[in-house]
């Protein structure tokens, strides 16, 4: 079953589409893998040096003192709200917890540790951080925790540029903290009553983090892009030379169901000049006798080498010149009269101009005939006059001479002119849709280039074509 080939073109973009996602999901799942291993050995330095910067304290070196004191300061009351008055003990929480978060990032001193730490070990001094309070509980004097914040939880009383999702910020301008970039997790309490409990965090991570993933990654990502653009040259050679066996497939098989067609010429005339043998009208001379045989031979001559043509045409031999000298003038008119023949019951004007003085040339008699019959035929092809005129002429020029054929046909358009030459081209124009192997005029070409001579192609949309073929002496 022969598809459009806008179908197999889609199904091969489809498979190449598929193929790019599956190298783009490889490429991403290795980013991934890095981003989760990213600064693994920094941060278990960071995540020491840090639990050893703030042993017996919190969040920072003096951060204990300002949480105890404050709260200190405010345990009879949260006690005595926390038994009669539980709307005061929600914003009586959000006040201690606003000076208690206040006064920490005001004395934050986490950035000098930073800095201290990177120059010790020799480390990327463009790290940045944020340091988080996630939780903060007081245990009152029957034993149990009161909660004063949870990151969790949205306070009106605080400021909402202090609540992150990761908690409160104390300090830092890291701007997306990660479990990957996490260094340290703390949670601090002492089982005595009006004693607090603290859960705080420290992420850590490079200023442009997926800059330097995908610098870390550069060779898996120059390899993964040189591997897409192989596949993708590969793609398109393979699917370039699959359309071309497949136009080449077609070809064939059009070419062996038009093959018939092309032999039709030789065997019209031999099956018209055989009628006439038959008629004695016209057998009853004996110059007509000779002039009918002769159009015989010519004829299964011609069928003959156009067997070996075609045979040369599947095995794409060029073309093998057995020149002999001719008067071009005589050639013409043999040509034509068989021609003649063929055409008997179509309306064509067809007439010979032999306007050059000097008509002798060098040339291959079999090719010269193909090349001039498949012009003719183009020229009855490609019209769609009532008449089909067709004029051939001959005139010399300072070289030799030159032979042009000029029909009325349908002409050419530019474009169309640069392809006619090629094998297997047809023009299937919008007037009109002719049948044939697209080989006629790739013959001409090949004849004149290996006579060495050269050729013009002159044409006019809705005017004709003229063939102009210039025989060089």
């Amino acid at each position: 079953m022969k598809y459009p080939i806008r179908v197999y073109q889609a199904i091969a973009i489809f498979s190449f589409t598929i193929l790019s996602v599956v190298q783009v999901f490889l490429v991403y799942n290795t980013y991934q893998l890095e981003n989760e291993r990213y600064y693994f050995s920094e941060k278990r330095s960071i995540n020491e040096a840090y639990i050893k910067w703030v042993t017996n304290d919190k969040v920072f070196p003096g951060g204990q003192a300002i949480i105890d004191s404050t709260i200190a300061r405010n345990a009879e009351k949260l006690e005595w709200l926390s038994e009669h008055d539980p709307e005061m003990l929600e914003i009586a929480k959000q006040k201690i917890c606003d000076t208690i978060f206040t006064t920490l990032r005001k004395n934050n001193s986490f950035d000098k540790f930073l800095s201290d730490f990177t120059l010790a070990a020799a480390m990327d001094d463009s790290l940045v951080y944020c340091l988080a309070i996630e939780a903060l509980e007081y245990m009152m004097t029957n034993g149990r925790y009161l909660t004063l914040y949870n990151r969790n939880v949205k306070y009106s009383l605080l400021s909402p540029e202090l609540q992150y999702p990761e908690g409160i910020r104390i300090g830092g301008n890291l701007q997306k903290p990660e479990l990957q970039n996490r260094a340290a997790w703390l949670s601090v309490s002492e089982p005595v009553p009006r004693t607090n409990r603290i859960i705080f965090s420290l992420y850590v991570d490079n200023h442009n983090r997926t800059l330097s993933i995908v610098k870390k990654m550069m060779p898996v990502l120059l390899l993964s892009l040189i591997s897409l653009l192989i596949n993708v040259y590969l793609f398109y050679i393979t699917f370039k030379n699959w359309i071309k066996q497949k136009k080449l497939t077609e070809m064939k098989t059009d070419f062996l169901n038009s093959i018939t067609h092309e032999f039709n010429t030789p065997i019209a005339a031999i099956n018209v000049a055989s009628k006439g043998l038959k008629n004695q009208k016209i057998s009853g001379k004996v110059e007509n006798i000779i002039s009918l045989t002769d159009v015989i031979q010519r004829q299964a001559a011609r069928l003959e080498k156009l067997v070996g043509q075609v045979l040369d045409v599947t095995t794409l031999h060029q073309v093998t010149l057995h020149k002999d000298t001719y008067s071009l003038h005589s050639l013409l008119d043999e040509i034509l009269l068989d021609y003649r023949l063929n055409i008997s019951n179509q309306e064509v004007d067809l007439i010979l101009l032999k306007e050059a003085n000097e008509d002798r040339v060098e040339l291959d008699r079999f090719h010269f005939t193909t090349m001039l019959l498949n012009i003719l035929d183009n020229a009855i092809k490609y019209n769609t006059q009532p008449v089909k005129k067709i004029s051939v002429s001959t005139a010399n020029y300072k070289k030799g001479i030159q032979l042009s054929i000029r029909d009325n046909g349908i002409g050419m358009e530019t474009n169309t002119k640069k392809q006619i030459f090629k094998k297997f081209y047809r023009n299937e124009s919008n007037e009109m849709h002719v049948t044939g192997l697209g080989l006629g005029l790739f013959y001409v070409k090949q004849c004149v280039d290996a006579h060495g001579w050269d050729l013009f192609v002159g044409s006019t949309p809705g005017e004709g074509t003229t063939f102009i073929i210039s025989i060089s002496q």
